[in-house]
């Protein structure tokens, strides 16, 4: 898969590329490290901790992660397999594609990553707390997973307005 970066951008809820399960990355070539950096840029100016490409309207299987959300401490995770372990914990979370809304989301606790890198090497690290809780959202985005897809049906009424607008602006966005 060719990825046109220059168009890559913000997608958000309800885009379709949002809500489908992604194709695994089939090379890591300077196409994706493009990809990676457009994202990295998105995530920063964006003032994320965590994007995945489905977000940049790229449906592969990608993501990274940078706690402080910096640049700097990027970390990326190419076709990850993510098992969450523990007590869940119910935390508020919000997601750069569902814009305005935040909402308690229960996750586990801890979370074992396993992914590639960009040099094309297999790394397992283990996570909790924030970390956990990112490396589970990013996956659930590979997955075509949403917060509004894990909201309690509380939330989804206290917030119906604001999906509904999002629903409006963003209904045939993204294939």
């Amino acid at each position: 898969m060719t990825i046109d970066v220059e168009k890559c951008h913000i997608t958000h809820y309800p885009a379709q590329v949002l809500g489908k399960a992604s194709q695994p990355v089939e090379k890591i070539d300077d196409n994706i490290r493009r990809l990676v950096v457009k994202i990295t840029d998105l995530m920063v100016e964006l003032k994320g901790v965590g994007f995945a490409a489905p977000q940049a309207g790229v449906p592969l299987r990608l993501f990274i992660i940078s706690l402080d959300g910096s640049r700097n401490n990027v970390r990326v995770y190419v076709n990850p397999a993510v098992k969450g372990e523990g007590p869940l914990v119910e935390n508020e979370e919000g997601c750069l594609s569902v814009p305005g809304i935040f909402t308690k989301i229960k996750r586990y606790s801890q979370a074992t990553v396993t992914a590639t890198d960009l040099d094309g090497k297999t790394f397992t690290d283990k996570g909790e707390g924030l970390y956990a809780r990112a490396l589970q959202h990013e996956f659930d985005h590979i997955e075509g997973v949403t917060i509004v897809n894990r909201m309690p049906t509380i939330a989804r009424i206290s917030y119906r307005k604001q999906l509904k607008k999002l629903e409006e602006e963003n209904g045939d966005a993204g294939s």
